[in-house]
């Protein structure tokens, strides 16, 4: 049988109740990053059913919550209550250059990753320079 003596467990309660209930969501940790002509955003949701996930986009604002919950059951005793349960949120304000319509997410490992392309019109693209006469053209400043 596991047995803990902690001093500052009420405090740890009390701190749960005001940053991450269902009430108040807490944070979930997040890596953004760009490669090439995607940007990724992955979220730490370790030991989350992903029936509990949600993902939605509005106007430029993604938004995801998540729900952990403790094992209920007749015979299920609580030895330890060290990870944090309940509702995560985060939100993510997304630039006009990404095309979320093509939004694409997966959960693995209990990292929940999202992809999104950017969109064909932020993408770095050589404009044509045409020159008229000789091929010569004065510039002035």
């Amino acid at each position: 049988m596991l047995m803990r003596t902690d001093p500052f467990r009420e405090i740890d309660r009390l701190t749960e109740q005001f940053f991450g209930s269902t009430s108040r969501p807490a944070v979930m940790h997040m890596d953004a990053y760009r490669d090439g002509d995607h940007f990724y955003a992955a979220f730490d949701l370790p030991g989350v059913d992903p029936e509990s996930i949600d993902c939605t986009v509005q106007r430029n604002v993604l938004t995801v919550r998540a729900e952990r919950r403790r094992p209920a059951g007749d015979n299920v005793e609580l030895v330890a209550a060290e990870r944090p349960m309940g509702v995560f949120s985060r939100q993510l304000f997304l630039g006009e250059t990404l095309d979320t319509d093509k939004l694409e997410a997966g959960y693995d490992n209990g990292v929940l990753t999202l992809r999104i392309p950017v969109a064909e019109r932020a993408k770095p693209r050589r404009v044509t320079i045409s020159a008229t006469g000789n091929g010569r053209k004065e510039i002035k400043s």
